[in-house]
This record gives C-alpha cells, structure tokens and sequence, in this order.
C-alpha cells in the first residue's frame, strides 16, 4: 500500500519522474517517458506492483531529507542506533537513456543496509527475465530492459533482486538504473558522483537566468523548479502532474490520469515561467502548441499527448488495487473528447501574454490565433463541460463564456495596438455582446453573485477569475459580492472546493465528493488581495504554504478532515497557484488584465436603480 502523498519527492530528467518515499522507496517510476507504462508502481497498489528501495536494513521513516539548492539532488538521511547514512538520488538530465543514481555515503557509524529492486513492467503486470551479464544485472520483458549498476553483490529471491551491505563513515556505494529499449546494447557505465554533480550544475544553471525577487523566495524557487521538471524537454509540452489515479477522495472513484498536456494547465504555467523570466519555456511551448494545434481549429483538443499526440483512450488497469484502496486505476483520460470552450480564450490569452512579454509573434503563430477566433466567433455560444470536465450535462458556464470574451478582447488588442490584420470591430462587437449576456444571465441580482452557469443556483471558485482576465475590475461590487458568495459557500475550514458536486442536482454526473483544491484557494488569496484584504490574503497564502510536504511539493487537493494532500502529485495547477500568487502579493501583476487599455468600467449598486 502506497504512504501517505505528501511522504513522497519527486525525481526527474524533464522526460520521466519517479517518485521517492520517506522509507526510500522509489514507488512511482515510468520509462522512458512520462506516460509511458510504469515498472514501479507499487504506489497504486503494494511493492508486488514493483518498487526500488535503498535504506537501513532495520527500516522506517528517514529522519531527515532535502533537495540541495535549486535541484532535484535529493538527500535522506537515517540516523540509526549503528550510525548515520545518507542515499542521494537524482535523474541526470537525460542523454543516451534514462537513468536514476542513487548513492549511498556512510556519514558516521557502519550502518547495515538493504537494497530491493522488484521491477514490474506494464504497470505491475509483467515480471521481467532477469540476467546477471558481467557487471550488470538486467531485466527484460519485452520492448523494456533495464540495466543495474553497483559494485555490491547482489542475488535473486522471490523475483526480487536484493543486496545486504554495510556502509561505514567516508564510504560510497554507488546504484546505477539506467532504461534501454531491449533490442539496444548494453548501456555505457555511468559514474554515479558524477552524474549527480552534472545534475546539480543543470539546475544551477537553469535557475540563473529567474528574476524573481518578491517574497517567499525559497518557496516561490522550488515551485519553479517542479514545474519545469514537469516539461517534457523533446517537445515543450508541459505536464499536467507526474501521476495517475491519485484519488480526489481516499477511496472513492475521482481518480484520472494527469500525465498529458492540458492546454490550460499549460497557459497558467506560462504565466508563472514568464514572470519570473523563463523566455526558452515559452518559445518551446509555442512551437509545441502550433504542431499540436495545426488542422481544423474546430480539432482543438483539451489536451494532448507529450508529442502532440490526440488519441488518448481512456482504460482501467483492473490488476491494481488503487492507492490505499481507491478504485479504479485509469490509464489515459476520457476528457479528452469534451469541449471546453474556455480554452480557446485560453489559448488566445496565453498567446497574447507571450508577445507582451517579448516573445517575437510569428505569421504561423498568428494564422493559428485567426483560425482559432473564427471558430469561437461560430461556437462561444454552445454549451459547454466547463475547464472542471463536468461528466454530465453540457451547460452554458459562465467562466467558459468570460474566457471566450477573453479570447476575444486579446484578438481586438492585438490589431488596434500590435498591429496585426483582423476585424477588430466585429470582434469588438460580439465581445461586449457576450460581456453584456454574461452579467445578465450568468449574475444573480438577488445575492449580488456571478453563478456557476446560466440559471444556475451554484458557485464556482473559477468565478474568482473573471478580473485576472480583466472582465471587471476587483472594484466592482458584484466581483465583491461574488468573492464573499464563493467564500462562504465554497470553503471548507477556510479552503475552497472548486464547486458542490451535489448543486442543481448533480452537476458534474459523478459519484462521491472530494477535498479542497489548492489552486482555487491561491485563487481565493488573490481575491482577497484585489478586494482590499492583503493581510488576510497573506495570512491564507502562509496557511497554503504549510500545506506542502517537507521538500516544497503541492498535490492537487487537501482532505481538510483528515490534514492530508490528496490527488495527483506534484499537481502543476497548485504549484503555479503559489508561484503566481506569491508574485501577486508581492506587487507583480499576473494574467493579462493590467496590460490592456480595453477594461470594463466599474458597477455599483445604483446601476440596478430603475
């Protein structure tokens, strides 16, 4: 059985992560890429699914861990009755293969430890044929082999390679895994000291180049280095989290697969990396999303594969028991096939931020942006599954038709300001159209609240959005009266869900509940910061701080009842949430709403005067 979510530190070479626990197990591990199969995956399961694990022979927790600097070093510590000793485990940026050193060093003492490598391809469900050629130890199964590297002695029990050493103080034993396709030659030797200094000087260098310099450094620095550990090098695609089926409720069924490239989840990202002066990531995510994007603007996907790849079936790995019992296990994610209609604006905002921010446009960049404009001019009225993928009926969302003004209002910025050919006065026109329906049908008078969708009686923490993207401005008293409305009905012990599954009668077509989402509580501290009440934004801000686990990680959601990170991990959407809104409070502007000359005016409460 999986430990707990938040006992875990992500390792990776920006094409695959592995997850490492308190015990010192690597329980998450997919090769050669982010989606491919996993050969751990005792995380959603138990070790006979396949686990790594290097630590003292007498077991338990480690007493002590940290990445070094702004890496993906990480080091554990045990401090033993015998000893001390400490395992640093990293992936070097990838060269010819995928590959994961781990070194033990004696730090005091002579400490006997216990090495137990069980690989299981195919998510657990493939046992490989182990040989000992040479130096190396090697299994296949298939197209997959793996080689391992030490120069302790090593033996086969029970399908497990296992090995039973002492590390005394000064001493180092170096294990090297490295992944090769099973038809390739053995792998070259890797030097574990050394990969693990190359690694360092990756990350060293890589974080030379950020220019934040507002509060919550250390925090703010490490969110930076999870999210570009989770881009996938080869192509700019950027991942929505490292894992599948992490439950949204401990043992219930709200359980996908996040090893994609969602497009919003994306441009969220982009805000962060270019605000903190990652041009590369922005330019490479461009060119990813023209290849991925190219066809019918009518073809826009939600998301895609790492490569750009649009078919990903949805299905079960019925083998798995599911992490801590949470059932079923799914391999890819049905939500590809919704519609969303918010991520064409949220395409078009991204894009916009770019070019703002200095990126050169080019004319493939904006014939994509004009093809995708003439869609949404088509089809910002159809009923959508809003940025949530709602389940059940489609309905007209109301963060989903802000974001097709949204994408509207950079279309008309980028003529009349940027130069760039369009009809801004028509797409100025059906823009303050869709703002005129949205404040009349997606706003209740009554409560002096946007709603969840048209008619709708719910609320949704994606409303707190609308002045980010410069729909209205925090001034307006029905952005205060939706910030309190959300607030008070959204929040569980100060933490907001992103909406009540149960309202107007089952909205999202889904059993079971699930915790708070993290991203919408950095939205709320953003809300609070507009709407004048920056020390109880603060305040919230260091209480989400306090949420992430001892090495700096977020997963997707919070079980307030149980003081527990549950959902995928390392989640990109609340690592984002705390390097945006730690810029926010910090006095730097996110989004694209204070960079256009186009904002609505304020309301007041005398507008409703007959």
């Amino acid at each position: 059985m999986g430990a707990d979510i938040e006992d875990y530190a992500m390792l990776g070479d920006l094409q695959t992560a592995a997850l490492v626990g308190l015990d010192g197990s690597i329980d998450w591990l997919c090769l050669p890429r982010f989606d491919s199969p996993a050969c751990f995956a005792a995380l959603l399961d138990d070790e006979s699914a396949g686990r790594w694990q290097i630590a003292p022979a007498r077991g338990g927790p480690a007493t002590a861990r940290r990445y070094r600097d702004d890496s993906l070093v990480l080091e554990t510590e045990w401090h033993t009755p015998e000893g001390t000793v400490r395992v640093t485990d990293c992936m070097p940026p990838r060269g010819e293969a995928a590959d994961v050193v781990r070194l033990v060093e004696g730090v005091s003492g002579r400490v006997p430890m216990r090495m137990d490598l069980r690989l299981r391809f195919d998510y657990g469900s493939v046992i490989p044929w182990v040989t000992r050629p040479e130096e190396y130890t090697c299994a296949v199964a298939g197209p997959d082999s793996v080689w391992l590297s030490t120069p302790v002695p090593t033996e086969g029990r029970n399908l497990t390679t296992q090995s039973e050493f002492t590390v005394s103080a000064g001493e180092r034993v170096p294990f090297v895994l490295v992944y090769q396709p099973s038809h390739r030659p053995p792998p070259k030797a890797v030097d574990a000291a050394w990969a693990i200094g190359d690694t360092e000087r990756f990350w060293k260098a890589w974080m030379s180049v950020c220019r934040y310099d507002g509060d919550w450094p250390e925090a703010v620095r490490r969110s930076l280095v999870i999210l570009k550990a989770l881009t996938y090098a080869p192509t700019g695609g950027i991942l929505a989290a490292a894992t599948t089926s992490l439950p949204e409720q401990l043992g219930g069924p709200r359980n996908w697969d996040y090893r994609y490239c969602w497009l919003r989840d994306a441009t969220f990202t982009l805000q962060a990396l270019l605000g903190t002066g990652f041009i590369e990531e922005a330019y490479a995510w461009r060119e990813w999303l023209l290849r991925a994007a190219a066809g019918s603007p009518g073809d826009l996907q939600i998301m895609y594969g790492l490569d750009g790849t649009r078919r990903i079936p949805e299905w079960t790995a019925d083998w798995l028991g599911g992490y801590q019992g949470a059932s079923p296990v799914r391999i890819g994610n049905a939500a590809v096939g919704q519609f969303q209609l918010d991520v064409w604006g949220q395409v078009l905002d991204c894009l916009h931020l770019a070019r703002e921010s200095g990126l050169a446009m080019n004319e493939t960049a904006w014939n994509l942006q004009r093809a995708l404009m003439d869609y949404l001019e088509g089809h910002w009225n159809d009923p959508d599954n809003s940025l949530w993928e709602v389940r059940g009926e489609r309905r007209h969302f109301v963060h989903s038709k802000v974001m097709a003004w949204a994408g509207l209002d950079r279309a008309v910025h980028a003529v009349r300001h940027q130069g760039m050919p369009g009809p801004a006065d028509r797409w100025a026109a059906l823009r303050d159209h869709i703002h005129d329906e949205v404040c009349a049908q997606g706003y209740d008078p009554e409560r002096n609240t946007f709603t969840q969708f048209y008619g709708s009686r719910g609320l949704d923490a994606a409303l707190l959005l609308l002045p980010r993207v410069g729909f209205l401005p925090w001034e307006d008293l029905r952005m205060r009266g939706t910030v309190e409305a959300v607030r008070r009905e959204l929040a569980v012990d100060g933490l907001l869900v992103r909406y009540r599954p149960d309202a107007d009668g089952g909205v999202d077509g889904l059993p079971g509940d699930e915790g708070a989402f993290l991203a919408c509580t950095f939205w709320l501290a953003d809300a609070l910061h507009g709407t004048g009440r920056t020390a109880e934004a603060r305040a919230l801000f260091e209480r989400l701080l306090g949420l992430r686990n001892d090495v700096g990680l977020l997963s997707e959601e919070y079980d307030t009842a149980l003081g527990r990170q549950i959902g995928n991990t390392p989640q990109a959407f609340s690592m984002v949430g705390l390097v945006n809104t730690a810029r926010n409070l910090s006095g730097a502007p996110i989004g694209t709403a204070g960079r256009r000359a186009d904002v609505p005016e304020a309301w007041s409460l005398e507008d409703l005067a007959p």
